[in-house]
């Protein structure tokens, strides 16, 4: 059984949004009724999204969130649900209802987004929890929804959704907010579209793909992601030969996981890379991208700025040549750095994620 209670405020439900409770709602109902968790790729979102129905109590009972729920000082999973109700300005369980043990749904969503600037320099990537409560608004009939929002981890998941904030997704608070509803709206999208899920005729779509398409990995798809990585300067016996080489590598199973490392640095060892420590300074960067371009090149820095705090500087100066910094995850302490044509760092993000040669924008 599903129950919602009463918030504060009229009912919000713009027919132009696609954060929207006439688009949410299917998504509920097939995870309610069909599946309770997902997990696949949209495009433009980096990794796998994250699609989960939990509901209170059934959730909780278990001896690690019981153990968590103790830690974070409440005696039971309802009392954590007040708590989140309180976020959201939505009413709060009474003792009496609590005693009646009904159960309390929400969604859970997670995904990685870029960083933003900022963060840049520490994380590669962003990531985000909505918690979706539902709730009635001058109702009876689950007519509303309230969302909270949390870019932390949740090793300790109770801690984790006790740490989420009301979101105002008309108006998020900063960028790193702004970042994730921009995706947020991707997402939900994607989530249609993977779910079948027809979208109201009025809600303005953030993208017109098909987010979810499912795209076959073959040796063509290598073959664009090297002409795209080497922007073309690779001859044509070499382009068919790394082809070939990486997408049979890419059919070995887990346990070859050094060899299919050592075939991507073989291929960036062909193609023009500058493989740098990870402390560099300014005149390494001027050097190898000058010899990455074939022409003199430099660009204007803060003084006693080094490595990864170069890359915002770097990355200004490569504009005027619509060039972008980007590098191989090499998953040590060094970068292999590739210079690509701003134009088509989508594509190879999603070309990195289709053929696991894992590159990243700096």
């Amino acid at each position: 059984m599903k129950n919602f209670f009463s918030n504060l405020f009229n009912r919000k439900n713009d027919p132009k949004s696609i954060i929207s409770f006439d688009v949410i709602d299917p998504i509920y109902s097939y995870l309610y009724n069909q599946q309770g968790s997902l997990e696949f790729k949209v495009k433009g979102i980096q990794d796998h999204v994250w699609v989960n129905l939990f509901y209170f109590p059934g959730s909780f009972d278990h001896d690690e969130a019981k153990q968590e729920i103790k830690k974070a000082g409440f005696s039971n999973s309802y009392e954590v649900l007040n708590e989140l109700y309180k976020k959201a300005n939505i009413a709060t369980l009474t003792p009496e209802l609590i005693a009646e043990g009904l159960e309390y749904d929400y969604i859970h969503i997670q995904f990685y987004s870029e960083p933003t600037k900022e963060a840049k320099q520490y994380f590669k990537r962003t990531m985000n929890n909505f918690v979706i409560l539902f709730c009635c608004s001058n109702s009876l009939e689950i007519n509303d929804f309230k969302i909270l929002y949390s870019s932390a981890h949740f090793t300790d998941y109770t801690k984790g959704i006790l740490d989420t904030e009301l979101l105002d997704f008309n108006n998020p608070k900063n960028e790193t907010q702004e970042i994730a509803v921009k995706d947020f709206k991707i997402v939900l999208q994607g989530i249609c579209q993977y779910l079948n899920i027809e979208i109201p005729e009025t809600v303005e779509l953030p993208s017109s793909e098909n987010l979810v398409q499912i795209e076959e990995v073959t040796k063509e798809t290598f073959k664009e992601l090297i002409t795209l990585i080497s922007r073309g300067n690779i001859e044509e016996d070499k382009l068919k030969e790394q082809s070939e080489n990486l997408f049979q590598n890419f059919l070995k199973p887990d346990e070859d996981y050094y060899e299919v490392i050592e075939a991507h640095y073989e291929f960036f060892e062909l193609i023009d890379a500058w493989n740098s420590d990870w402390k560099f300074d300014p005149e390494d960067a001027e050097y190898f991208i000058s010899n990455l371009i074939g022409a003199d090149w430099s660009f204007d820095y803060p003084e006693e700025t080094y490595s990864h705090d170069l890359f915002p500087y770097i990355q200004t100066a490569l504009q005027d040549l619509n060039l972008e910094l980007m590098s191989y995850d090499t998953k040590g302490d060094n970068y292999l750095f590739f210079l690509a044509h701003k134009k088509d760092v989508g594509r190879i993000l999603e070309l990195s994620e289709l053929t696991k040669i894992e590159v990243q924008k700096m």
